[in-house]
């Protein structure tokens, strides 16, 4: 099954109402982002039956050329990296001894890993500036699709905004790593040293499952 078929928001009016919003914010000259090509990346690259990690982030990047839909992802070209992104890097560094120059994570996306931002869209400099226009429902939809039709998942939530989504989640036949979010502000409260990619792959291992080449 595919996202399309299988999430009822992408079908719905709601849905219909935000790329309206979209189209008319563009054509009123601002510039939003990512790149309206680039809105549903996350479906693209990780199809439903592939999935086999969750991580959540909050919304895309607000600086122009960042965000290309894969949640904490930036462009190959990107230099200097983000902060949070930095911060995820050092752990893998420390965790499972991966070291990354690249922050596109278009390789993790495909090997499953879907990477989703709880916002898929954001006006440039303005962050969560599009918070609250629907896209909360698509993120509760997915959640509970995969809470009704797949076990043995990996969820990775950081920080307080992405835990809120608990709710949705059946914990029972998953795992899910929670800690703080890996910007500057919060890292060294519990994000640094809670290895989430090597505690991916034992689970994924675990259940059948071949791990994720970080």
């Amino acid at each position: 099954m595919e996202w399309l078929d299988a999430i009822e928001f992408f079908g719905s009016a709601k849905f219909r109402k935000i790329c309206g919003f979209l189209k008319a914010e563009r054509e009123a000259g601002k510039e939003i982002l990512p790149p309206r090509e680039f809105l549903l990346h996350a479906f693209v690259l990780t199809p439903l039956d592939k999935v086999k990690v969750v991580i959540l982030g909050q919304d895309p990047y607000p600086t122009p050329g960042h965000a290309r839909g894969l949640c904490f992802s930036v462009t190959s070209e990107t230099s200097p990296l983000p902060k949070s992104l930095q911060n995820i890097f050092k752990e893998l560094r420390d965790d499972c001894g991966v070291t990354r120059v690249s922050g596109d994570l278009s390789d993790w996306a495909e090997q499953g890993v879907l990477l989703l931002n709880t916002a898929l869209s954001v006006e440039a400099h303005k962050p969560a500036s599009h918070s609250s226009i629907g896209w909360s429902i698509l993120t509760r939809e997915i959640l509970e699709f995969l809470h009704e039709h797949t076990e043995h998942l990996v969820y990775i939530l950081w920080g307080k905004h992405a835990i809120q989504k608990l709710i949705y989640i059946n914990q029972s036949d998953n795992l899910v790593i929670t800690s703080s979010h890996p910007s500057p502000l919060s890292a060294h409260r519990g994000f640094f040293g809670s290895k989430p990619f090597s505690r991916t792959n034992k689970y994924l291992i675990e259940h059948g499952k071949e791990p994720i080449e970080w």
